[in-house]
């Protein structure tokens, strides 16, 4: 590229910067009484229009629920990074009675206790004789082997990838002979 060349990408990118900084410099505002002028002529207000709805931050109506909860049992239900704690055998019944004054039906609070109950951080607290507790945090009984065992289980299958094969176990077609 020669200098010629140089100097004309230069004056073009300078232009440009200049267009674009005339674009960004907000538009000198209009006196009162031109402003009011320009209202009264407005014969009905425009709607505003709700921004955009990003996917990347839309949050899943379940963790609203939760959050809910959270708020109102925070001894069943601690935030992280607290350890979840078991929960008493039948607490969705309970749940229920507390629907109304959450402002919850049925399906969000089935969703919830479903989500709460599935992960690893609920599994690892499901170790044998460990007290099971009520909305009100209090002791309301034990978790039995047979629960605990189930939480290994589920763990024990979450922690473990997919099969698939490793470069190590893969065969090595280098030095393969072709087939002629």
């Amino acid at each position: 590229m020669g200098f010629e060349q140089l100097a004309a990408l230069k004056a073009k990118l300078t232009e440009q910067a200049k267009s674009e900084a005339r674009a960004k410099t907000p538009r000198p505002r209009k006196a009162p009484a031109e402003q009011a002028k320009s209202e009264s002529r407005a014969k009905t207000p425009r709607p505003r229009q709700a921004p955009a709805s990003n996917p990347a931050t839309r949050v899943d109506p379940v963790v609203h629920t939760i959050g809910k909860l959270q708020k109102q049992f925070p001894k069943a239900f601690p935030k992280n990074p607290a350890p979840k704690v078991p929960l008493k055998i039948g607490i969705f019944e309970d749940l229920l009675t507390h629907a109304k004054s959450l402002s919850l039906t049925e399906a969000e609070l089935r969703d919830a206790i479903r989500t709460w109950c599935r992960g690893a951080r609920y599994w690892a607290c499901l170790t044998e004789g460990a007290q099971r507790v009520d909305l009100a945090g209090q002791e309301v009984g034990s978790v039995t082997e047979a629960d605990a065992r189930r939480g290994q289980q589920l763990r024990a299958g979450r922690a473990k990838p997919a099969a698939a094969p490793s470069k190590d176990t893969a065969p090595d077609t280098k030095d393969a002979a072709p087939d002629a």
